[in-house]
């Protein structure tokens, strides 16, 4: 981005409305492209604080500060995230609500507070649409998304972003009902004759077949995973998104032993993931063997080999991209 706009007299408040007018899913998929190998290395970002406030319901702390005082990204950040899987079952609500709260790193004023829930829906589908279109093949035409909630519009938005050649969606989801209402939404409003979207019904292992990229946003903590390995296609790019505890999987280990290339978003993948740390413990796949994004953006580890290759990629969430993603939104408000 231009330089570094002067902090505000008072802080300002970005709230969801400003947010969508700012932010758009290729816009931030370029900005942590061109970003996150140059600002890495001038972050300090403590692994994620997580508290459990019921058996079901937990707070995370993710706060991240620059290291470097010639740092593009003069700045402390903390977003404070309740997860509340319950509540689209028992209060028609998201499961996950933010506030995120940005610092001056020179002088600890404060700057800005906004809407951290959707500023996570979009850090997070962003930061999976880069990996599509880091890892996924070229030619790829069917999307399958799988999970209803509120992060699936923006996941599919990222993946259509990343991969302009998609022309199928199809969303499953448990409660079929809601797979169908996304589907619909989706179709009126980025239809438009190139792309088609439609629920997947019943049998997810059927649906699976189909993908190209299968991206899944749920909170399986079942015994059994969602995704089975077998049923992916050659040449299919899988990407992880819900699971961010040990006990949270969304596919089984042989997905993992199929792929050729498995890549995470941050470290914190490999001691949080259910999908990663169990395959770890089972002797599936060595933590040496998964590669971390801002290597296969910077080319130090390989990604997609061949058309026919399977590529794995798992995100538990960064306060790096957090970081990024209000600075872009921070820089853009203030310069109005």
């Amino acid at each position: 981005m231009a330089s570094t706009p002067s902090p505000a007299s008072s802080p300002i408040f970005i709230d969801a409305e400003s947010l969508r007018a700012t932010l758009s899913h290729s816009s931030l998929i370029q900005h942590f492209q061109t970003s996150l190998p140059a600002v890495s290395p001038t972050l300090h970002t403590p692994i994620r604080q997580s508290y459990a406030v019921s058996s079901a319901s937990s707070l995370l702390l993710m706060p991240s500060w620059s290291t470097s005082q010639s740092s593009s990204l003069p700045y402390i950040g903390v977003k404070l995230v309740t997860h509340f899987p319950q509540n689209s079952r028992l209060h028609s609500l998201p499961g996950i609500h933010a506030s995120y709260v940005l610092f001056s790193s020179a002088t600890g004023q404060t700057l800005a507070t906004m809407d951290g829930t959707l500023l996570t829906l979009y850090r997070t589908s962003c930061v999976s649409g880069l990996a599509s279109k880091l890892l996924a093949r070229a030619d790829s035409r069917v999307l399958v998304m799988v999970g209803a909630g509120a992060l699936a519009p923006h996941l599919i938005r990222a993946h259509l972003a990343a991969r302009p050649g998609l022309r199928e969606v199809i969303i499953w989801n448990r409660t079929q009902s809601k797979a169908a209402e996304l589907a619909e939404k989706l179709n009126y409003e980025l239809g438009g004759g190139i792309v088609s979207f439609r629920s997947g019904g019943e049998d997810l292992d059927e649906v699976i077949g189909l993908g190209d990229i299968v991206s899944c946003a749920t909170n399986n903590a079942d015994a059994a995973p969602l995704v089975k390995g077998e049923k992916l296609k050659p040449g299919a790019h899988l990407d992880l998104v819900g699971s961010f505890k040990e006990n949270m999987k969304e596919c089984d280990d042989a997905a993992l032993k199929r792929a050729g290339a498995v890549f995470a978003d941050n470290e914190a993948a490999l001691v949080e993931a259910g999908e990663l740390v169990g395959g770890f413990e089972r002797g599936v796949i060595g933590k040496g063997e998964v590669g971390l994004l801002v290597e296969l953006i910077e080319g130090e580890r390989a990604g997609r080999k061949d058309c026919d290759e399977i590529t794995v990629f798992k995100s538990v969430g960064s306060a790096v991209v957090d970081m990024l993603a209000a600075q872009f939104a921070y820089e853009a408000r203030a310069r109005k």
